[in-house]
């Protein structure tokens, strides 16, 4: 007889396991129910509103509130947070970012979901280095170091894919570990542009 899920119990075991987002790979693994009764109880629930559809094969338990982070990480692998999501998150740019940015290996892409924008930007392999894991709001999630976020948010500008922001805070960056990092990149203009931002900070403010 084949088992039938139940709607509770589905959802109480998701959270247990940390799986608030999820794939039906995933989810099949952990129930135990053919490929078909999995794609119809995450259609049922999603009309129903305990799911919802991140991109395809993807999904998230609605009301579980998951960190953005964590979600950026599961939706495009293999990623890390980082560029103006990180240097906000590190208060090395004032502003609030608005949607998650990720630097991938693979080709670009950008989803917009009901949770939020995710957008990752494409770099080489051997520059994709300088994250770890951390733990913020409960999840754990890949995350770049402040100086990593620096150099990856650089090395766009440099490309004339990003603007330079011109209030950059830099007193928790350690220098020559960004130069470290600038140097995967194997374009000197950066270095240009490291040693700009930091002639611009030292220049005094001008209040209105």
């Amino acid at each position: 007889m084949a088992k039938k899920l139940q709607r509770i119990e589905v959802e109480e075991k998701l959270k247990n396991l940390g799986l608030t987002v999820f794939t039906p790979r995933e989810f099949q693994g952990i129930f135990g129910v053919s490929k078909k009764s999995v794609s119809m109880f995450i259609l049922n629930n999603v009309k129903s509103g305990l799911f919802v559809k991140l991109r395809n094969n993807f999904y998230a338990i609605k009301d579980s509130n998951p960190d953005y982070f964590f979600i950026a990480n599961k939706l495009y692998q293999p990623s890390y947070v980082s560029l103006e999501t990180a240097l906000s998150h590190y208060k090395i740019i004032p502003e609030v970012v608005y949607g998650t940015s990720s630097i991938t290996t693979k080709a670009p892409r950008e989803f917009k979901t009901p949770l939020g924008n995710f957008t990752y930007r494409h770099i080489k392999t051997e520059a994709f280095t300088g994250y770890r894991l951390q733990e913020i709001d409960r999840y754990n999630a890949l995350f770049a170091e402040p100086e990593k976020a620096l150099a990856d948010y650089l090395y766009f500008v440099d490309l004339k894919k990003t603007s330079l922001n011109d209030r950059l805070k830099l007193k928790s960056i350690n220098k020559p570990k960004l130069i470290e990092y600038a140097k995967l990149f194997k374009r000197k203009s950066i270095f240009k542009l490291i040693n700009q931002i930091y002639a611009d900070s030292r220049q005094p403010r001008t209040i209105y």
